[in-house]
C-alpha cells in the first residue's frame, strides 16, 4: 500500500506516493534519485543522511517520509544556486581541504547550513557543536571547523 505525500523539495512542491514504512532518506534516494544524501549507519549514530526540515538538522534515516508532509526538506543539491554556483560552505569546504573521501561531507555541509541560518556569526565551540552529530574518519575536523568558519566569514562580508 502506498500513500500520498506532499512536500516542498529543494524549494519545489513535491507530490509522490510512498510506503508508510519508508523513510526519509529512502525516498530521496530511491524514489527521487538524490543521492547526495548518504546512508553510513542507519541508526541516526553518523550524520551523513542529514538533511533540512523545515531549516533544521535531521538525520532522514530515522524520519518516516510522510513525517513531512507539508514541510520543507532541503538536501545537499538544494544548497547550490540554480545556476549552479555553489553554496559558500560547498565552496569553503572545497578551498580548506575539509572533502577528503567526501561520504560525511553531505551531512557535514547540512549541519553546518542548519547552524549558520540560526546563528550567522558562530565561534569555534558552537561550530563544533552543530556538527558533533557527524562523523568523519578522514579529515580530522580541523579542515570542516576552518571551512564553517570561512564560509560564515564570507556571509557575513556579503552583508555589509
Amino acid at each position: 500500500m502506498r500513500v500520498p505525500l506532499t512536500f516542498t523539495l529543494n524549494g519545489q512542491e513535491t507530490s509522490v506516493m510512498v510506503s508508510p514504512d519508508c523513510s526519509l532518506l529512502r525516498l530521496l534516494r530511491d524514489e527521487l534519485e538524490l543521492t547526495g544524501t548518504k546512508e553510513g549507519c542507519g541508526a541516526g549514530e553518523c550524520g551523513a543522511c542529514t538533511v533540512l526540515l523545515d531549516d533544521l538538522a535531521v538525520n532522514s534515516c530515522l524520519l518516516p517520509a510522510l513525517e513531512v508532509e507539508g514541510r520543507s526538506v532541503t538536501t545537499i543539491e538544494g544548497l547550490s544556486s540554480p545556476d549552479g554556483k555553489l553554496h559558500p560552505l560547498q565552496q569553503n569546504f572545497i578551498e580548506h581541504g575539509a572533502v577528503q573521501c567526501g561520504f560525511c561531507t553531505p551531512g557535514m555541509i547540512m549541519s553546518a547550513a542548519a547552524l549558520l541560518r540560526e546563528n550567522q556569526t558562530p565561534d569555534e565551540n558552537q561550530i563544533r557543536t552543530a556538527i558533533a552529530g557527524n562523523l568523519c574518519r578522514c579529515t580530522g575536523y580541523a579542515q570542516i571547523v576552518q571551512a564553517v568558519d570561512q564560509a560564515a566569514k564570507a556571509a557575513e562580508g556579503e552583508e555589509k
